[in-house]
């Protein structure tokens, strides 16, 4: 560890890749090497007064309105999505969520968290039942699945970008005998619709999303008079960056989150042109963090089963490099949410109104 740290910024990069890609890298010094590019972050990040942070986050916010609404957002999906979904079947919680979850106390198992967390959106955002519900961005459809037996006079359109999971999504749907959920799968970029709902709810799809001005201006035509948008995503509490301009030996923004942002807690404010806000909450990082060691365990433990997964989708010669990736994710989501015990990368959710 010390003999690389010693080693010139640009060859410590490739001798640190090198070691993960053999999966020689303890996770002791995984996780130390995050928080110290966590430090480096938080340095470049906080500035040195309130007015230029503040001067920061507007420019950040007018950028934004100059850029697509996403970008890279098929390279994205594929970062995600390639592994089939038994993979996620064997990591993720009994609902699929792969979103943070939401720890009651000390005793909660993932599945717990999981329900708690999808409770607290149908609260958040004042769903009930005989309603029509967007869900925006949809996965596995954690969401629309709970939402759709919760609420059974709800009717249910999810929107997601893969094939895979709308085939899942349906497959539940028939196991369950659940006939009030439709899935699309679109391209948000591009999709158009002549349906109007009462509620639309988005779970961690805006960090994938560039211009927020034109994004919403989209969503708020698929609002009636009297409906609510919630949105839940990950951010920072104080700054807004992309993460492509980290560095660009970043292997996370390379290999898992191309084309993404990372929102101040208090960005989207700034983009009520078609919507206003209603109201604003904050979930502490660390439930994120515990959400991704659950992965990570339930990753470890079902080893044996994975391998077979790595080598079908990677190839036998990359299977053990990128199982070593998945694992050095969670670890670095883990590190990210739990920094500063939670209170410097959290979750943000807002509630939205139609103008």
């Amino acid at each position: 560890m010390e003999a690389i740290v010693q080693l010139p910024y640009a060859a410590a990069v490739r001798a640190i890749l090198a070691s993960l890609e053999r999966n020689l890298l303890p996770d002791a010094v995984v996780r130390r090497l995050t928080r110290v590019l966590l430090a480096s972050r938080l340095r470049l990040g906080y500035l040195p007064s309130a007015h230029l942070q503040l001067s920061q986050l507007l420019q950040f916010k007018n950028s934004l309105e100059n850029m697509a609404i996403a970008m890279e957002a098929e390279k994205a999906k594929s970062q995600h999505y390639e592994l089939p979904t038994s993979f996620f079947e064997l990591v993720l919680g009994k609902n699929l969520k792969y979103s943070c979850c939401y720890f009651r106390d000390s005793s909660s198992t993932l599945e717990d968290a999981e329900v708690a967390m999808l409770e607290l959106y149908c609260e958040r955002a004042q769903v009930e039942d005989g309603q029509s519900i967007l869900d925006l961005g949809c996965g596995w459809g954690s969401l629309s699945l709970f939402l759709a037996k919760k609420y059974r006079n709800c009717k249910i359109t999810g929107i997601c970008n893969s094939k895979t999971q709308r085939a899942y999504i349906e497959e539940q749907c028939r196991e369950l005998h659940i006939l009030n959920v439709e899935i699309i799968v679109a391209d948000i970029c591009e999709l158009e619709m002549d349906a109007s709902f009462d509620r639309i709810l988005s779970i961690e799809m805006f960090e994938h999303m560039k211009n927020y001005k034109r994004l919403l201006k989209k969503i708020s035509k698929w609002m009636k008079a009297e409906s609510l948008l919630f949105v839940h995503h990950f951010c920072h509490k104080t700054f807004a960056y992309h993460f492509e301009d980290i560095n660009d030996d970043d292997w996370i923004s390379r290999y898992f989150f191309s084309g993404g942002t990372m929102a101040s807690s208090n960005l989207l404010l700034y983009f009520q042109d078609d919507v206003s806000v209603v109201n604003h909450w904050l979930i502490n990082g660390m439930h994120y963090s515990r959400t991704s060691e659950e992965w990570l365990r339930r990753m470890d433990k079902q080893s044996a089963a994975i391998v077979p997964i790595m080598e079908s989708t990677y190839g036998k010669e990359s299977a053990r490099k990128w199982t070593a990736y998945w694992r050095t994710f969670f670890i670095s989501v883990s590190e990210l949410f739990a920094y500063n015990n939670g209170d410097e990368w959290m979750v943000a959710n807002l509630l939205f109104k139609k103008k």
